[in-house]
């Protein structure tokens, strides 16, 4: 396996690997490790070009360093990325290649799932590092951390609702849910559960079939998901979706979702802010599978922790929105304050 160190200044260490007999390419990302190791998933996604991965890379790394602080986690920001497509090039040769990968950076990052990668993908890794969580297996196995991040991010839309509709009730609301990947799919059946109608897109014909089937949604095209009558549009693909034509395309009053990076740039918080559209940051609303990936890492097997630290998320949202709105502030301003203010007692 060769290995090369890219240059990214503010970050301690990004690192491209790559393997020619599994044909592993992949980068990790370390941006912080000042409140403990770096902790976040990996993500395998068919970028055009190393550039485009090593932007992503850099972008997430930064998100985990601030949701593993708003999450109060002891815990720093890193990020990888695998240069496939899930759909065709995965193999377990290639995940085992990964988790050497991983391995060799001595436990200064510690991986886990994220978009494109499953339970059983991350067993294949760990098969050669001890440094991957969100295992099934093991005394303090956390398993599939998508249901604990749905979890999370229905109690900070109830939050958000509060703020942006006048009240947290979701009962009777329209949620269009852009993405139905796990995280998605489990976010639309809390929703359902309380009886939000939903509205969804997704590229995966499967995924839709199951969301009509199993809570009515209706569907519509990935490029009409912003233009629909919704109270609360959630991101939960991939990130960067807040653009200026998106967000002047957006019917909807709130912003609350799972994906990650939402905003393309810090100007479309203003943008959404001037359209009277409240955004719930994606860092804290979607800090829960950090969380139960946590518990694993820590080596914490009580379950009453996982569940406290993720109610706690909606806790820290109320505290950022009523900030915000008291000091007539953005949001994700007022969020990034708050986990700098973290970073600074370190």
């Amino acid at each position: 396996m060769k290995f090369e160190q890219l240059d990214a200044p503010g970050y301690e260490r990004v690192i491209y690997a790559h393997d020619e007999v599994s044909g592993l390419k992949s980068i990790i990302a370390v941006h912080s490790t000042k409140l403990g190791p770096a902790a976040g998933g990996c993500r395998m996604f068919a970028y055009d070009d190393l550039e485009l991965a090593k932007t992503d890379a850099l972008r997430l790394a930064k998100g985990m360093t601030y949701k593993n602080a708003a999450a109060s986690l002891p815990l720093g920001g890193g990020k990888s990325v695998i240069i496939a497509d899930p759909k065709t090039d995965k193999t377990p040769e290639l995940m085992q290649a990964f988790g050497r990968f991983v391995d060799s950076f001595n436990g200064q990052y510690y991986t886990a799932e994220d978009v494109g990668i499953s339970v059983e993908d991350i067993a294949e890794a760990a098969k050669f590092t001890s440094y991957a969580a969100g295992l099934e297996q093991g005394e303090f196995g956390s398993g599939d951390p998508s249901p604990v991040t749905a979890r999370g991010v229905f109690l900070c839309m109830q939050v958000a609702a509060k703020f942006g509709l006048g009240s947290s009730e979701l009962r009777g609301r329209t949620i269009a849910v852009q993405g139905l990947g796990h995280v998605g799919m489990h976010l639309c059946q809390f929703l359902h559960d309380v009886g939000a109608h939903l509205i969804v897109t997704d590229i995966n014909d499967q995924a839709i079939e199951e969301a009509t089937s199993r809570f009515d949604a209706s569907v519509v095209a990935p490029d009409q998901i912003y233009t629909q009558d919704a109270d609360i549009f959630a991101p939960c693909a991939m990130g960067a979706i807040l653009s200026s034509d998106n967000i002047e395309k957006l019917k909807a009053k709130v912003v609350a979702g799972a994906a990650n990076n939402q905003l393309v740039d810090n100007t479309a918080g203003q943008k959404l802010h001037d359209k009277g559209i409240l955004y719930a940051p994606d860092y804290v609303v979607n800090g829960g599978g950090i969380i139960n990936v946590a518990a694993e890492i820590l080596k914490i097997s009580d379950a009453a922790w996982v569940n406290e630290k993720v109610e706690t998320l909606a806790t820290t949202t109320d505290q950022i929105l009523t900030h915000a709105q008291t000091q007539n502030a953005l949001p994700h301003v007022v969020a990034d304050q708050f986990v700098d203010e973290i970073l600074a007692k370190a």
